[in-house]
């Protein structure tokens, strides 16, 4: 059993056009209260990543948003900032990532733009390169990201994924798995393979 204690939730700033997509936010937050765990965001106070983040301090849960400077004015505001349990500034988007990457025990992917895939996939691409074993969780929210779980799968047959058993996300069609699911995650048996397909829930 996996010792999850934070996850990293990537998400976007808007809320989309998919009711789904928010309810989700909403869902997957308030499970995370109530079960104690941590969450660690982007620090914004709109679209999904705020509903999230509300969703979890509704529930009695404890949020860290981790914001650059140059973003505070267009996804949040220092009143908003100051309703979380902690917040950090930092001064760039690098070390926006290294930061929730750090104060992660996991990872989850809710519907996003590119900002969300591109933070999904790097810590897909450092989990490749052996730099940790942290979960990774992808919300298939009404089957949002399957164009990107079918080019996963293309890349393996085309044989450019080396190591899928690293590279492999867990997958989830409805928020309400995703805490089970990822308090369930073993280590992995092997962690050489290459013959792992992605699981899904």
């Amino acid at each position: 059993m996996a010792d999850i204690r934070s996850i990293c939730v990537y998400c976007g700033s808007q809320p989309g056009n998919n009711a789904a997509h928010m309810t989700a936010a909403i869902e997957l937050g308030t499970a995370m209260g109530k079960s104690g765990i941590h969450l660690v965001y982007g620090g914004g106070a709109k679209g999904i990543m705020g509903a999230v983040a509300d969703a979890v301090l509704a529930s009695g849960g404890e949020v860290t948003g981790i914001i650059p400077q140059f973003l505070i004015a267009k996804e949040a505001s220092q009143m908003a900032l100051t309703r979380l349990s902690e917040t950090f500034v930092t001064q760039n988007m690098h070390e926006r990532k290294h930061e929730m990457f750090e104060r992660a025990d996991a990872f989850v992917a809710l519907p996003g733009g590119i900002g969300t895939l591109e933070e999904i996939i790097e810590v897909m691409t450092w989990a490749q390169l052996g730099r940790h074993e942290k979960p990774i969780l992808i919300a298939n929210i009404d089957g949002f990201w399957n164009p990107l779980l079918a080019l996963l799968d293309h890349m393996r047959d085309e044989g450019f994924i080396h190591t899928m058993s690293r590279v492999r996300p867990l997958v989830v069609e409805n928020a309400a798995d995703i805490v089970p699911m990822l308090l369930a995650v073993k280590e992995p048996a092997n962690p050489e393979g290459d013959e792992a397909t992605i699981d899904r829930l």
